[in-house]
């Protein structure tokens, strides 16, 4: 292992083509070289979701391209790259298998190690690309596919303290976004809704508020911004419910936050507690808010992803692979895509919703 050590990073889970090199500087927190996401936001949009077989199909137009640019960014030579890391899941399996394929043919090609990644780890062990950051630490992990809580007590080791019983939180968001007519992805626009309307307008459901420790559900609120969006009578309404949504999600997450930080301190500790909150949804500036406070007030310090590290990106899937680069934590070119992998594999699952209460 030396300083120059760099991994080359892939990301095709979804519908981002990403590729980016990261290299060791032997402190606690590396240099990203290059960091290159190519979104389908024009290819989906008409169909309001991603559609798996054009995701596919743009990755394998795409991923060539965007490592070409990616190493000349990064004003490195092909063959200083020590690794290849990719995502081998959760996600859409024929996503997945572009990069994977995309990136065992590197690996062999160079005769380098070849290291599979957790999508998830990639988001949890992210702000550790601008920061140093100790384990254990509390993990809000928050996007498009996944809501969870987990104790980060090392690389490779997380302990699921709570989990959406139905729907993502970044799902909740996409569809309330399309409810309202805003056009994909909607999830990120609906900021702008939320700025011009009132918050109090429209009383909303919590389901599972009070019951279910750590455990969310969004489901419940989705059909109830469905059904009030029928009354709706005028676009200041539309704004009103867009406010009253982002205030009900806030309060969710206050409440079970709180949960989250007592049932950490049962299992941990430490001197020092810190809650990371990462993936898309991270970058929404009223949950950012409404968690700092909720962390400072209970004594923990709030840490998020660089906001261009939130949504998926290669430069969190290279940093996991330095970071088991390091301890020379490799993977065979037999490795297959998983579309349900977990990060706690001890989790035990509820048939249908993918979590006990």
């Amino acid at each position: 292992m030396t300083k120059k050590s760099i991994i080359l990073g892939i990301e095709t889970s979804c519908d981002e083509t990403a590729v980016a090199l990261v290299q060791d500087t032997g402190n606690d927190i590396p240099k990203i070289l290059s960091n290159i996401v190519s979104s389908q936001f024009d290819i989906h949009k008409e169909f309001g979701g991603v559609v798996p077989e054009l995701a596919a199909r743009s990755h394998v137009e795409k991923i060539n391209l965007i490592a070409k640019k990616a190493i000349l960014e990064s004003k490195i030579n092909i063959n200083e790259i020590s690794g290849v890391a990719c995502t081998s899941g959760p996600g859409l399996i024929i996503c997945l298998s572009v990069g994977l394929n995309f990136a065992k043919g590197i690996a062999s090609t160079l005769k380098i190690p070849f290291i599979g990644i957790n999508h998830l780890e990639g988001h949890a062990l992210s702000p550790k690309l601008h920061t140093k950051l100790e384990y254990p630490y509390l993990l809000l992990l928050i996007s498009g596919g996944h809501s969870q809580y987990l104790s980060v007590n090392g690389l490779g080791d997380y302990k699921r303290l709570g989990t959406t019983i139905d729907d993502a939180l970044g799902e909740a968001y996409d569809k309330t976004a399309k409810i309202l007519g805003i056009e994909f992805p909607g999830g990120p626009k609906l900021e702008e809704f939320v700025k011009r309307g009132d918050p109090n307008k429209f009383k909303l459901p919590k389901p599972i508020l009070d019951k279910g420790g750590c455990n969310l559900s969004f489901a419940g609120l989705k059909t109830a911004i469905l059904r009030t969006s029928k009354e709706i009578k005028n676009e200041q309404e539309k704004f009103d419910l867009a406010a009253s949504f982002q205030k009900t999600i806030e309060e969710i997450l206050n409440v079970k936050t709180e949960k989250a930080f007592k049932e950490f301190k049962k299992i941990n500790t430490t001197n020092k507690y810190n809650f990371v909150v990462a993936g898309g949804v991270a970058a929404n500036s009223g949950i950012r808010n409404k968690l700092t406070k909720i962390s400072e007030k209970n004594n923990f310090k709030p840490i998020f992803p660089d906001l261009r590290l939130c949504g998926d990106n290669a430069a969190m899937i290279a940093m996991v692979g330095l970071e088991k680069y390091k301890v020379k934590n490799f993977d065979s070119l037999d490795l297959i895509a998983n579309p349900r992998l977990p990060l706690d594999k001890n989790a035990k699952f509820l048939k249908g919703a993918g979590v006990e209460l």
